[in-house]
């Protein structure tokens, strides 16, 4: 008997220690991991940098309060605004976390300016922001808002490419626009670069905000440090987390100068944010993922990997309906349901996660090997192999 909550559908199976890209079972069998934690692993298992630093750290410090100055986290947010558009950093735990203090400061930014009712955030229907109750009500979906009212208030929706929806639900109390420029549970769905240019100049236009959610397709999982920076714009909010930590528990708002002035003392807070633990991990991630080496490396691998998989779509049209994603943050999107496909390519030693509109995730280390991206096409091949049958 588990005495864990059932709020999970966990597979029965468990992993005893991982390497690389590689995880292995309590039965000894050896899989390939392209799930990655949910690219929170974006160095792979068990990394030497990242084991050497958390045992260096450890011996130090591991927690303080953010009421005293914390220079590993001094040192993780310098390099982080020398890299992004943002001038100042706010740390937090998690995605959630990140995403709700990114709303806290599009509100807080307009209440600043004498304006309390400006104060709605508009995003995309059935996009994902989070599992906390503000975040579930951000992000629109009636499955995961389903018995969890009355209703958070705030948030206002439109349909993922309705251009003229999005204009017309923008009003006088609008804030915000947020989106995620490559949505991930959503379905692994791209938002162009063009369409990203036009958003930056509504929002100049209507004098609001933008809030970018890179959670999930940010720390150069994307090709780009960031995704949106592809399309050469700024935003004014920018919520990160998953592979800053390389495992460890890290999230963070990127802010701009002008909306980062509102956050002043008492307007937020993290008992573990920014702990020294956790900011000496993100330090050793960032000198790793940060240089044109490794992100110019994850566009060879993805142009691979996508060219690939592009070819199995051509071969089974019957089972493969669209490729998805850009750098290693890719989704095959199957004609069926595709519990069965994902189970398949387990049972033969490749894991994968689902997303939304029938897609099947796969999430493997920015590190990861071009032999190792090989093996894992094989087995997509197969599996499309006996399906079709």
């Amino acid at each position: 008997m588990s005495y864990l909550a059932k709020n999970y559908n966990r597979k029965k199976i468990s992993f005893v220690r991982g390497k690389g890209s590689y995880l292995y079972s309590t039965s000894g069998k050896k899989y390939l991991d392209f799930v990655q934690g949910i690219a929170v692993n974006c160095l792979g298992h068990a990394h030497p940098k990242l084991i050497k630093t958390i045992k260096n750290q450890s011996k130090k410090l591991w927690h303080v309060s953010n009421a005293f100055q914390i220079p590993e986290g001094e040192k993780l947010a310098k390099k982080l605004c020398q890299k992004t558009f943002a001038d100042y950093v706010m740390f937090q735990n998690s995605g959630a976390e990140a995403t709700e203090a990114a709303i806290k400061v599009a509100r807080r930014y307009f209440y600043s300016l004498g304006k309390p009712n400006k104060n709605r955030i508009l995003c995309v229907k059935n996009s994902f922001h989070g599992r906390t109750i503000a975040a579930i009500f951000a992000s629109g979906s009636k499955k995961m808002t389903e018995g969890f009212g009355p209703r958070v208030s705030g948030f206002d929706h439109f349909i993922f490419g309705d251009h003229n929806s999005l204009k017309k639900k923008i009003n006088k109390n609008t804030a915000a626009i947020m989106v995620e420029p490559i949505m991930g549970e959503g379905g692994i769905k791209v938002i162009p670069d063009w369409c990203l240019k036009e958003l930056r100049k509504l929002c100049d236009k209507k004098k609001i905000l933008l809030i970018l959610d890179e959670v999930q397709c940010g720390i150069s999982r994307s090709g780009n440090f960031l995704a949106f920076e592809k399309s050469k714009i700024k935003p004014d909010i920018v919520p990160i987390a998953k592979g800053i930590g390389g495992g460890f528990p890290i999230g963070a708002v990127l802010m701009n100068k002008k909306v980062a002035t509102s956050m002043i003392p008492g307007t937020h807070g993290s008992t573990f944010g920014g702990n020294p633990l956790a900011m000496a991990c993100g330090n050793t991630v960032m000198d790793i993922v940060n240089s044109k080496k490794f992100l110019k490396n994850i566009n060879t691998l993805s142009n691979h990997f996508l060219s690939n998989l592009n070819k199995l779509k051509e071969k089974f049209p019957k089972i493969i309906k669209e490729i998805r994603g850009r750098g290693l943050l890719i989704g095959i999107q199957l004609h069926n349901d595709q519990a069965k496909f994902i189970k398949k390519l387990m049972d033969k030693k490749l894991l994968t996660i689902r997303a939304a509109e029938n897609v099947v995730r796969i999430l493997p280390p920015l590190n990861v090997k071009k032999s190792e991206i090989n093996y894992a096409i094989k087995i997509i091949n197969q599996v499309c192999k006996e399906l079709e049958k």
